[in-house]
């Protein structure tokens, strides 16, 4: 009796190894009939189309012209990309989609879009969740302010030969006490001003504010302050009754570079991008339309494209 219990018992251990081996063999079938995710290329082919997502509100980089159609510095960045696509699709087709500022990642994470057309600044944080093109702008926080400002506050934030920190207990510090920063949401600049404030005990309240143009607006208004943000993007949501009561100071208070953004972990894509952009910056072509956006084209911003350019 003993020796069946026993044979019985060895039975039932290899029925239920060969259960086992069949499940294993058969989730492994199913995988490797599963095809591979496809890369922005293969998708782009087999659709015909490309995705080019953008801002409608963020000029000079994107936004809506009164033909309801995409205009500004990223909108013809990206067309160059497309051309350099359609040597491969000839029959391409463009599919401009609107994004939000707050969806603008997650449309990218999601192939939603192909690339990002309203250029951003690049950070380690960001590239956790998308990869980037080669720069395609030098940028940086600059601070705007009503022309009627009190000049003690101007000269505390205004350019100077030392730039000296401001700590507690300086008499720029003094200045700043109770004075209110606004900054659009969702950008580098928010990050950058609760960090100082931090780091230089600044007694500074800071208001996040929905986009440039509302900041503008509660500036004019006395709601707050000083503006801080990009200079492209604050000229760009000015209009005239802004620049007649504002005014955007020359220090530049951090170093940025702006790039596309792309999908992650997809290098074929990611090489067509930079070549497109590396060709079109040695070209007068590109030169023309920086200084249409951005103004002259001096021998410092030649020298930035140059660096940022990858050579053939």
């Amino acid at each position: 009796m003993k020796v069946e219990k026993f044979e019985a018992s060895r039975g039932h251990r290899l029925w239920l190894a060969s259960c086992v081996f069949a499940i294993v063999a058969g989730f492994l079938a199913v995988f490797a009939a599963m095809p591979a995710k496809a890369g922005t290329l293969d998708r782009i082919r087999d659709s015909g189309r490309i995705k080019l997502g953008y801002l409608v509100d963020q000029r000079p980089f994107s936004y809506r012209n009164e033909a309801g159609e995409p205009e500004g510095y990223g909108i013809d960045l990206c067309r160059q990309i497309a051309a350099e696509v359609k040597t491969q699709v000839p029959s391409l087709a463009v599919d401009w989609v609107p994004v939000t500022a707050d969806r603008r990642i997650g449309e990218v994470e999601l192939g939603s879009i192909d690339v990002l057309c309203s250029p951003m600044s690049v950070t380690l944080a960001r590239r956790k969740d998308v990869a980037f093109s080669i720069p395609v702008l030098a940028g940086g926080n600059r601070a705007v302010m009503r022309a009627d400002s009190a000049a003690v506050l101007r000269d505390a934030l205004a350019e100077s030969r030392t730039l000296h920190p401001v700590w507690r207990g300086s008499p720029a510090a003094k200045v700043l006490k109770g004075a209110t920063f606004g900054a659009v949401t969702g950008t580098t600049t928010v990050d950058w001003l609760e960090e100082r404030r931090a780091t230089f005990q600044v007694d500074a309240k800071i208001v996040p504010v929905a986009d440039y143009r509302t900041g503008l607006q509660q500036l004019r208004e006395r709601k707050i302050d000083v503006l801080f943000g990009e200079r492209s993007l604050i000229l760009g949501a000015m209009d005239d009754a802004a620049r007649k009561d504002l005014v955007v100071l020359d220090r530049l208070f951090t170093h940025e570079s702006a790039a596309l953004a792309l999908s992650r972990n997809d290098d074929d894509f990611r090489l067509l991008v930079d070549g497109a952009l590396s060709r079109f910056y040695g070209s007068g072509e590109f030169r023309a339309l920086y200084g249409k956006w951005f103004g002259k084209f001096d021998e410092i911003s030649r020298a930035y494209f140059a660096d940022s350019a990858i050579p053939e």
